[in-house]
């Protein structure tokens, strides 16, 4: 299954349509997407994963008719949807999980900043922007978690962002499919690239932000 799983992956990070057309691919592709969505708008240290550009591949394979459409949107929506809520969970018990706690202060400060601008602009409407930025999107619910006590009203706009966020990029996978194939490979590709200068970015914020505190700390000592 693991094997599986880590060659259907790599199929989506290098768009072998030919291996991905395999039938007997299919329900490892709904699964693959499907999970790696929900873990990373779950848990954090999965946020460098490059969850965009997967959702508008699965609009690609859905245009093409590799997988269904109306099923990997359905099925994208609530794996985005539940785990924002399990990851909103985790921030309601911060308190009793070291570890989360943990992966909260390895964050960024400008990531954090990001967070607290977000939740005093839009408060809870937040969600809708925060679908769209690469490490904010499971970090938000998270802070939500325990600052926001309203679980319903928090769930609701889960849900629409989820559903907004997924519509939109699996639209725009469908729309790829109308380019010509070059330019649609190409476009894709750095797509996928994006996530993981993103993340590059983020590593140099965090090493920077503890090499200045610990100069900072040496020279008070």
């Amino acid at each position: 299954m693991l094997d599986s799983f880590v060659s259907i992956f790599s199929a989506l990070w290098h768009q072998d349509f030919a291996a991905l057309q395999n039938p007997e691919s299919i329900v490892m592709i709904y699964f693959c997407v499907t999970f790696v969505i929900w873990l990373e708008s779950a848990f954090l240290p999965a946020a460098p994963l490059p969850c965009d550009s997967i959702v508008i591949l699965a609009g690609t394979l859905g245009a093409m008719g590799i997988i269904d459409f109306k099923l990997i949107v359905f099925l994208l929506i609530m794996a985005a949807a539940i785990g924002s809520w399990l990851a909103y969970l985790q921030g309601r018990w911060l308190d009793h999980l070291p570890k989360v706690k943990r992966w909260v202060d390895m964050v960024p400060p400008h990531r954090m900043e990001t967070v607290d601008k977000l939740l005093i602009r839009h408060g809870i409407v937040a969600l809708f922007t925060a679908r769209f930025i690469p490490v904010v999107r499971p970090l938000l619910p998270l802070v939500m978690g325990f600052r926001i006590k309203n679980q319903a009203h928090f769930f609701r706009f889960a849900w629409l962002s989820a559903t907004a966020w997924i519509l939109l990029l699996t639209g725009l996978g469908y729309l790829l499919t109308l380019l010509p194939e070059n330019i649609a490979r190409v476009t894709t590709m750095i797509l996928m690239v994006a996530p993981f200068i993103t993340l590059g970015i983020a590593i140099i914020s965090l090493l920077s932000s503890w090499f200045i505190k610990r100069i900072k700390n040496n020279n008070i000592a």
